[in-house]
C-alpha cells in the first residue's frame, strides 16, 4: 500500500470523482489472492469504487494517518455475493451469538481497522459485522467467510518484514515460499545464478554476487529491524554471514548447522573481528525445535520461528498474555 494512492482516492472522493481501484494497490483483489474463491474476482474492485461517496474520505483518511505514524493497521473490504444470505442471521450453536441480524446491510464497505481494534467505516455495522472486522487485523482475517453471502478481505498499512536468506541452499528456496506466504518480504543472496533462480525463488528479490564467493557481501546492507536467516551451501560462508548481519545489528540472526560445525564457525566469527556478545545473538540451531530433518520440513521449523519474532517484536508482554489467555492457553 502506498500513501500516494490514498490521497488520490481521498482527493477523487472530494471532487465528486469515481476513484480507480486496482489489483496492483489493493493486492488482496490480484488474481493470484483470490484463485480459487469462486464468489469474488478482481472486477468487484469497479463495485467497491462505484460505491464509495464523501462519506468514506475519512476512512482512507484514517488509513493515511495511520500509515504516518507507522500503526498495526488494515484497510478492510467487505464484499458482498448475496445480499439477502449476508443480512440473514446464520448464527449457530457452535459459534458466539451477535444478535438477531447477520451483516448490517447488502451492500460492500471500506472500513479502517488497527490492532486497536477502533473500526471506521462511513456506514453503521452490525455486532457480527464488527467481529468480522476485528478479524481483519489477523491479515487479512481469520473467519474471513464464516458466514454465507459475504466474504472479507484487507490490505495492511503498515511495512513488512524483511528477511535475508544468505546462501540459496534447497532450505532457503523452501523457506522463502513459506516466509513470503505468511507476509514477510524475501531477499536470497548467493553467489552462484544456477541456484539464485527465478524457479527456486519466484517470489523473492534475488540477488547475485560476484567473485564466485560472499565478499560482496560487504556491499549489502541490512536494516536493524530486517531478520537474517544464515543457510549458506554447504555452511561454506556461514562465518562471513554471521558477521555481516550482526554488524548490521538485524533484528534477528538465526544460522542453521550441527554443535560442532557451530564450534569453528565461533572461531572464525570472532577471528574476523565480531564480538561473544554478537555471537550470543546468533540463534543456533535456527528454527523451532520439532524434529525437523528435510528441507521443507526445517523451512517450518525456521518460518514459525519467524513468525514467533515478529510477534514478539509488535506486540507487548500485556497484549500477547491478553492474546494467550483468549485462546485458553
Amino acid at each position: 500500500m502506498n500513501k500516494e494512492t490514498l490521497q488520490s482516492i481521498v482527493d477523487d472522493l472530494r471532487a465528486g470523482r469515481t476513484p480507480r481501484l486496482s489489483p496492483e494497490d489493493f493486492p488482496c483483489f490480484s488474481a493470484e489472492a483470490l484463485e480459487g474463491n469462486q464468489h469474488v474476482d478482481p472486477s468487484y474492485l469497479d463495485v467497491v469504487a462505484a460505491s464509495l461517496t464523501t462519506a468514506d474520505v475519512p476512512t482512507f483518511e484514517c488509513a493515511l494517518r495511520a500509515m504516518d505514524e507507522g500503526d498495526l493497521a488494515w484497510l478492510g473490504f467487505k464484499v458482498v455475493y448475496d445480499a439477502a444470505e449476508a443480512q440473514a442471521n446464520t448464527d449457530n450453536e457452535v459459534t458466539k451469538k451477535y444478535g438477531e441480524t447477520g451483516s448490517a446491510d447488502g451492500e460492500p464497505l471500506v472500513f479502517f481497522c488497527n490492532d486497536a481494534k477502533e473500526i471506521v467505516a462511513s456506514r453503521p455495522f452490525s455486532p457480527r459485522d464488527t467481529f468480522q472486522m476485528k478479524d481483519a487485523t489477523r491479515g487479512p482475517s481469520m473467519h474471513n467467510e464464516q458466514f454465507e453471502g459475504l466474504t472479507w478481505l484487507s490490505v495492511p498499512l503498515f511495512e513488512q518484514v524483511r528477511v535475508w536468506l544468505l546462501g540459496a541452499s534447497d532450505a532457503a528456496s523452501e523457506v522463502a515460499a513459506l516466509a513470503d506466504h505468511v507476509g514477510f518480504a524475501v531477499c536470497v543472496v548467493d553467489y552462484d545464478p544456477a541456484y539464485v533462480s527465478e524457479a527456486r525463488f519466484p517470489r523473492a528479490r534475488r540477488i547475485v554476487l560476484d567473485g564466485g564467493n560472499f565478499d560482496g557481501l560487504a556491499e549489502l546492507a541490512c536494516a536493524p529491524e530486517d531478520y537474517v536467516c544464515v543457510l549458506t551451501r554447504g555452511h561454506m560462508f556461514d562465518p562471513e554471514g554471521c558477521v555481516w548481519a550482526t554488524g548490521h545489528h538485524a533484528h534477528y540472526v538465526g544460522m542453521m548447522g550441527c554443535a560442532g560445525k557451530n564450534d569453528r564457525v565461533h572461531e572464525l566469527v570472532l577471528a574476523a573481528g565480531a564480538t561473544e556478545e554478537d555471537w550470543a545473538r546468533v540463534k543456533r540451531p535456527i528454527g523451532l525445535k520439532f524434529g525437523a530433518k528435510t528441507p521443507a520440513e526445517l523451512a517450518i521449523a525456521i518460518v514459525a520461528e519467524l513468525v514467533d519474532v515478529r510477534y514478539r517484536q509488535r506486540y507487548s508482554d500485556e497484549a500477547r498474555e491478553r492474546h494467550e489467555k483468549s485462546l485458553g492457553r
